[in-house]
């Protein structure tokens, strides 16, 4: 049997964990354990396909994004006091309603630190995210979504795919473009190509609009009218549960009723989800199980977020090492440890292998897509073509005509 590999939401789970830990500390040797746990993690287990190559973008983002706070905090300033003035840059008076900020001045040690250890902290949860988009299908996670949200989620996965695949088509046309000996670049090689490109999308559009219309897309079933009350009721009061949770969580004032709010919310916004799949009548082939091994990947992030937590309120120094005076950060030992934890998936959910030919596999019949995927699903009328002989052409027909 061929491996499905982990659920797509077992890795959102622990990437989500990676990332709560990240803003529970802001100590730089703990925030570079979760980025180099999370870059082992990507190396060892992402499949070779086209969205496993966003981790890189992900990391030039966090790295923009660290360069950005840094810019910020030399141009604008700190609010951290610092006696170590590295550079005293000229200073531009503003008005008396713009008190409490300033352009230029000194730019202190103790300023550039604070804002490169705030900074780093979002460039980790950057990281994060880019690791759940680089090991987790946005295919099978299109399928694991509930009804309710399955079309919302079918118009995230098309745009999504419009992007690379225009990229995809400009490469490929560039290329053929200088195996003819043609000009490729400047303002009369992107007219030439623009058009083909335009052909090629209108083609996908056709397509995919086949494909979806065939599948039955966008046709909802009846459902009774107080279960549509109450869905609408749950949903909406789940949403304002979590955001009234959330609140308390993050204000001093609310901590003894901001847990219980928002674990309320969840469930009451989950039970809105779920009834209003009714309206969305939907079939599974071969659904994704949750796995011992997505138990495990799950765990992990959950068990290094709520070690983290725990470090964070019991030892708070040591997870946000202090400023002023100057001090080299020290690494705490068992939130450390926690960190470590992260590693499980490496060697519970390695990359799989491909399947080598004339396995028992290649003889079953081939897995029909759930989702949608743009210009991948033929259209009714291809469906029930007799299999025939391949043909083999020159050149699709977005290209242009070999000369």
């Amino acid at each position: 049997m061929r491996d499905a590999g982990v659920h797509p939401g077992a890795w959102w789970l622990w990437a989500l964990g990676l990332g709560t830990a990240a803003t529970r500390t802001t100590n730089p040797l703990l925030l570079a354990l979760l980025l180099a746990v999370s870059a082992y993690v990507v190396t060892t287990c992402r499949p070779d396909t086209p969205w496993s190559r966003s981790y890189g973008a992900f990391l030039k983002l966090a790295l923009a994004v660290l360069l950005v706070r840094l810019l910020f905090a030399v141009v604008l300033g700190s609010p951290i006091p610092g006696t170590h003035v590295i550079v005293t840059l000229p200073e531009v008076p503003l008005p008396h309603w713009a008190q409490g900020i300033r352009l230029g001045g000194r730019v202190t040690a103790e300023g550039l630190l604070f804002a490169a250890y705030d900074a780093l902290r979002l460039a980790t949860l950057l990281v994060c995210v880019g690791a759940a988009n680089a090991l987790a299908s946005p295919a099978r996670l299109l399928k694991t979504l509930p009804g309710a949200l399955y079309e919302m989620g079918v118009a995230v996965v098309v745009a999504l795919t419009f992007a690379p695949n225009l990229v995809a088509d400009v490469q490929r046309l560039r290329a053929a473009r200088r195996l003819r000996g043609r000009p490729d670049r400047g303002v009369h090689g992107l007219l030439q190509v623009g058009l083909p490109v335009l052909e090629g999308a209108l083609e996908r559009s056709v397509a995919l609009a086949a494909a979806m219309d065939a599948r039955g897309y966008g046709r909802t079933a009846d459902v009774p009218a107080p279960v549509r009350r109450t869905t609408a009721v749950l949903t909406l009061g789940g949403l304002l549960g979590v955001c009234a949770g959330t609140y308390g969580l993050l204000t001093a004032a609310g901590g003894g009723y901001g847990l219980p709010v928002l674990l309320a919310g969840l469930a009451a916004a989950l039970a809105g989800l779920r009834l209003g799949g009714r309206r969305t009548p939907r079939t599974r082939y071969r659904p994704d199980r949750w796995t011992v091994r997505a138990c495990l990947v799950a765990g992990s992030g959950a068990a290094v977020a709520a070690l983290l937590t725990l470090a964070a309120s019991a030892d708070p120094a040591a997870l946000h090492p202090g400023v002023v005076p100057l001090t080299v950060p020290a690494l705490p030992l068992w939130p450390a440890a926690a960190v470590l934890l992260g590693l499980l998936p490496a060697f519970t959910a390695p990359a799989g292998r491909a399947e080598p030919a004339g396995s028992s596999r290649s003889a079953e019949p081939a897995e029909p897509a759930d989702t949608i995927e743009p210009g991948t699903a033929p259209g009714p009328a291809e469906s029930s073509k007799p299999p025939g002989p391949a043909k083999t052409s020159m050149s699709s027909p977005s290209e242009e005509p070999p000369s």
